[in-house]
């Protein structure tokens, strides 16, 4: 087991998802999986193994935010040899075209955070997504006509900004939405040679000022995972 997961080599797939809300890996697991076992209930950070038409997947909750995604990318690619992450999560609209539940596929994710300064001084590195999950997601999206976006994200520290305005800038240069993983997840991944791929779902707009329930962030974003789990 590792520091943050309890789990034995062997209890976890090759291919994870990664939901921030452990409540939604809960679903995931319970709602789409066969032969679920939960693997880790470390400070409510549910983690579970089950299969999906014939093969083995695994969803673990990460928490809000890079940093803590981190502790657990870090994990289980280095304790547990997972090879893909795919990430399913929320995100904000900064477009008007992009609406409520609308599901948008991260090419790249720029980000606020500083989790690359240290190590690209003087220089900004580009998180993008892994080519292959990238097409098999999207493939499979035109091929089911789900309807999807693709394009730029925006990775955030901060759920409160002080100024409420700052998206537009982003919109500007064509920033899809806003989240809080994504450019983390692309940089660890390319770290240690792994893949990775977010896919998320509209849950409100900074456009609009619509927005969903906590329930439906937690149970209804049905077409992101069904994406996510045939990309595998």
């Amino acid at each position: 087991m590792s520091t943050h997961i309890n789990a034995s080599k062997g209890d976890i797939a090759d291919t994870v998802l990664l939901p921030g809300d452990p409540m939604r890996a809960k679903w995931i697991a319970e709602t789409f999986l066969e032969e679920v076992v939960c693997y880790n209930k470390v400070r409510g950070m549910y983690g579970y193994t089950g299969r999906y038409k014939g093969k083995a997947v695994s969803v673990q909750g990460t928490g809000m935010g890079i940093p803590s995604a981190l502790i657990y990318c870090h994990e289980l690619i280095n304790d547990y040899g997972v090879q893909q992450l795919i990430r399913v999560g929320s995100a904000g609209s900064y477009q008007k075209d992009v609406g409520l539940r609308d599901i948008v596929i991260a090419m790249a994710a720029s980000s606020t955070s500083g989790i690359n300064n240290s190590r690209f001084i003087n220089a900004d590195y580009s998180p993008t997504a892994n080519f292959e999950l990238f097409i098999k997601a999207a493939t499979y999206a035109r091929e089911h006509k789900i309807p999807i976006k693709a394009g730029n994200v925006l990775s955030t520290d901060e759920f409160y900004e002080d100024d409420f305005d700052s998206y537009k800038k982003w919109a500007a240069f064509g920033v899809l939405c806003v989240e809080m993983e994504a450019a983390g997840l692309y940089t660890i991944a390319a770290k240690h040679q792994v893949k990775a791929l977010a896919i998320l779902t509209i849950s409100d707009s900074l456009v609009t000022g619509e927005r969903t329930t906590a329930i439906e962030r937690e149970t209804s974003f049905t077409q992101m995972i069904e994406i996510a789990l045939n990309t595998i």
